[in-house]
């Protein structure tokens, strides 16, 4: 498997979705609200003993997790939570479809 060309494939999948989602506007009192909604963070989380987990640590997409396996961070969409979970599930899903147990994982700030 070309896994340059399945990281492609992803972060287009995780783009658009991106791009698609639509995030809660965020209010706070006395300030206008924050359409791109709560600030926060989010990863793709996946095992390091495997091929694509070497492969993408090799290649520098992906650092050590914690406490176990790999991640790929999201560090687009300025503070979007929402935005940021919506590329990592879907850049997850497109993992999982070819066989890389993949799991999207994102907090709030």
């Amino acid at each position: 498997m070309d896994f340059k060309v399945l990281y492609d494939k992803a972060h287009d999948a995780g783009m658009a979705a991106a791009k698609d989602a639509v995030p809660a506007p965020m209010f706070i009192n006395g300030y206008a609200p924050v359409m791109d909604g709560v600030c926060g963070f989010a990863w793709v989380h996946f095992k390091g003993n495997t091929a694509f987990g070497r492969w993408a640590k090799k290649v520098g997409v992906a650092k050590k997790a914690y406490p176990t396996g790999l991640m790929i961070w999201v560090g687009d969409f300025n503070q979007s939570m929402d935005r940021k979970a919506a590329y990592a599930g879907a850049f997850a899903t497109v993992l999982r479809a070819e066989g890389v147990d993949a799991y999207a994982r994102s907090r709030m700030d």
